[in-house]
């Protein structure tokens, strides 16, 4: 994560049981990860052979970059707002929906950065919202 020439506007980290987010596909199958994860996000992760901690990784990162933005999920930022994907350098790429670009450019931000890590048990994220 390279903040060079960017000055910190919010950081957040999130940890997230990987057998969280199982338990609640094995339960509502398509609807939840429609209703957490873009389409690009589910290819992603689901074209792997275990897609769990994958997914709970993102889905640390949603709540992780909510936090940076200082508005938790709810009115301004939903789960599906926040994408990550991975990005030129095979490094986490955040990309944001219409409203959370909007979001980002009312607090002075010109970046959203996420750093991922997870073993088979636990997902981590930490977002950074530079200028």
């Amino acid at each position: 994560m390279n903040l060079e020439g960017g000055n910190v506007i919010g950081v957040g980290v999130d940890l997230t049981e990987v057998a969280r987010i199982r338990s609640a596909h094995e339960k509502h199958g398509a609807t939840f990860l429609d209703k957490v994860f873009t389409p690009a996000e589910q290819a992603l992760c689901l074209a792997k052979a275990n897609p769990y901690p994958s997914l709970a990784a993102r889905f640390a990162a949603k709540e992780a970059v909510s936090k940076a933005f200082g508005t938790g999920l709810g009115a301004e930022l939903h789960l599906t707002s926040v994408s990550v994907l991975h990005g030129p350098e095979e490094g986490p790429l955040v990309v944001l929906d219409d409203k959370a670009r909007a979001l980002l450019a009312r607090q002075g931000g010109t970046r959203v950065l996420v750093s991922l890590t997870h073993t088979d048990d636990l997902a981590q994220a930490f977002a950074v919202i530079v200028r």
